[in-house]
């Protein structure tokens, strides 16, 4: 993550003419993305050293470039270093700009005068107090009117930001506010992925779940200035909507526990329960009868369960946020007994069906009631869901001893 990614090309420091040797008095680099902002760049570096000056820290502002226009240019004459990359994303720009970051903490934003950098002092402070990530809120500070679409501020904002509070039980009241700062240490402790604008979420996400020393600090959010259009804007009518659709896939990709884990648990759970209540003769519960069909129906729930469950697991493999029942499973499941436990799974089951097929051959291949083949089923299903994930989980251990 230190290192710049392989694929970049092109991608230039450039320096204005300003002493930049000190590097270790830095404290906090202001690090934007720009693409063809040079009708707002001017003065949001102004912006930038104001905040900078009023709140006494030794810093640097490094934009990461990919504009067209003369926003670079603007820039440097500005003081202001300018990173020049492919355009590739939000989320790439700020990889690529990992190597080339001096400060300890990073504020980040937008360069197109939407949010106040002059304002950077309740970041520094939340920082030097010891937090490593450090969001800002339009809701706890401003927004000036017509700043935010009424479809983000009364619904999709606060919705997500909801539903992420309820699956970390943290106290967001914006999480998806573009200025925000974070430590270099943390930031390549997240280990970004996304390569858009979905960054923002990722960031969050894995932040809570790697339980760094987070704040929250109002900012102020403005509207466009007149003659620019935001790149929402720009992209259409349906770029909200795809942000909506993209946040829900980084939420459901980060929270295995509350997406596939536990509600796999409770589905596996409740299908066992229902197989065993539909095995007892003639079982009702109130005026509802207990019998083969919802032993089929507790069968698909069992089986629905330990597919969710074990997706879950890999996907906490996959992206090492936590240390939990994935790591008991490594440590208590060897391959000899994953083994052991699916094949003892599958022989019960082939034994029960085996009782099922004698009698359906002997009655003339009629088939009667056999609450038992449903049970050989199950196990066998489950035998071999086992097996699989006895295979998995080696292979597993395997790459971590690499």
């Amino acid at each position: 993550m230190a290192a710049p990614s392989k694929d970049v090309i092109n991608t230039d420091l450039l320096c204005p003419e300003k002493d930049y040797s000190h590097d270790s008095d830095i404290e906090v680099s202001i690090v934007v993305p720009a693409l063809n902002e040079e009708i707002t760049i001017g003065e949001f570096v102004d912006w930038c050293w104001e905040g900078i000056y009023k709140s006494g820290v030794s810093a640097e502002i490094i934009i990461v470039d990919s504009s067209s226009d003369k926003t670079s240019e603007i820039a440097l004459s500005k003081n202001a270093r300018v990173l020049r990359t492919p355009k590739r994303g939000l989320g790439h720009a700020y990889i690529d700009a990992i190597p080339y970051i001096r400060g300890k903490f990073i504020i980040m934003g937008d360069c197109d005068l939407t949010y106040d950098f002059r304002e950077i002092n309740p970041f520094v402070q939340s920082y030097r107090s010891g937090n490593e990530f450090v969001i800002g809120s339009r809701f706890s500070g401003s927004i000036e009117n017509g700043a935010m679409p009424a479809l983000h501020r009364y619904f999709g904002t606060p919705l997500t930001t909801w539903i992420l509070n309820r699956i970390y039980q943290s106290k967001f009241t914006d999480i998806h506010c573009g200025m925000r700062g974070i430590t270099k240490e943390a930031l390549i402790k997240i280990n970004l992925s996304s390569m858009g604008w979905e960054y923002a979420s990722e960031m969050v996400l894995k932040a809570s779940r790697l339980n760094l020393k987070l704040d929250e600090v109002p900012v102020n959010f403005y509207k466009d200035r007149e003659g620019r259009l935001s790149h929402h804007r720009r992209a259409g009518f349906f770029s909200p909507w795809y942000a909506g659709w993209i946040n829900l896939k980084v939420m459901l990709v980060y929270s295995p526990d509350s997406f596939l884990i536990k509600p796999g648990i409770v589905v596996f759970s409740a299908g066992l329960i229902l197989s065993l209540l539909s095995s007892i003769s003639d079982f009702h519960l109130g005026p509802i009868g207990f019998g083969s069909h919802v032993h089929l129906l507790g069968f698909s729930l069992a089986i629905l369960g330990f597919s969710f469950f074990q997706a879950g697991i890999f996907t906490r493999y996959f992206h090492g946020l936590r240390n939990g029942i994935e790591v008991v499973m490594l440590e208590k499941i060897s391959y000899d007994k994953g083994m052991f436990y699916s094949a003892i799974l599958f022989l019960f089951g082939v034994l029960l069906d085996t009782e099922f097929v004698r009698t359906y051959v002997s009655n003339g291949f009629v088939a009667g009631k056999s609450l038992s083949a449903i049970w050989g089923l199950l196990l066998i299903v489950l035998g071999v869901q086992v097996f699989v994930l006895t295979l998995l989980l080696e292979m597993v251990r395997r790459l971590i001893s690499k």
